[in-house]
């Protein structure tokens, strides 16, 4: 998070705080690439983002990224953002709206579930795949949501069928995310 800070690549953070056992606790977006400097105060939004992102790190790296991609083509350059944060115990889920199918891949030594995302959100996907109920969510500070979340998944099942890095992009197809709400 100190590196997220230092070069501001957060982007409309819900939360940003420490969490038990020195493990600190991300919800919003991070940048991929920035958006354009119309002047030293004003900068368009992001050109690529990973959105709604969760995450849990410590000072040695990331330990969860779960996060909406729009394209699968923005996976590497994510990668490479954020590449020396990922360990080979990370645990890594992509949601990507570009998808038209599900795969299990490592990508330079590290792995990566990316799963198809079209109509949900990926809080809602990561509760279906940790089992946990939406009512029992509700009574917990942000902070411990987070927590729970990451405790449950560390012992959920989230692999998808290995596959290559190179099959994963030939499962790149049309966005298929569903707008929600007025247009």
């Amino acid at each position: 998070m100190e590196y997220v800070k230092n070069n501001e690549l957060d982007w409309q953070p819900s939360f940003n705080d420490v969490l038990s056992d020195g493990l600190n606790g991300y919800r919003g977006a991070l940048i991929v690439e920035e958006g354009k400097q119309l002047s030293p105060d004003r900068k368009l939004p992001p050109k690529i983002q990973a959105k709604q992102v969760i995450m849990v790190s410590n000072d040695k790296g990331i330990k969860l990224l779960a996060c909406e991609l729009e394209s699968f083509n923005h996976f590497k350059p994510m990668f490479e953002k954020y590449k020396e944060f990922f360990t080979p115990d990370s645990l890594n889920i992509l949601y990507v709206t570009d998808l038209d199918g599900n795969g299990t891949f490592t990508y330079e030594g590290i792995e990566f579930t990316a799963i198809m995302l079209d109509e949900s959100s990926v809080w809602n996907e990561l509760l279906e795949v940790a089992d946990l109920e939406k009512g029992d969510m509700k009574k917990l500070s942000p902070a411990e949501k987070i927590e729970k979340m990451y405790d449950e998944l560390l012992e959920a099942d989230v692999q998808e069928a290995p596959k290559t890095y190179e099959e994963m992009c030939e499962l790149i197809g049309e966005s298929s995310k569903q707008l929600m709400g007025a247009v």
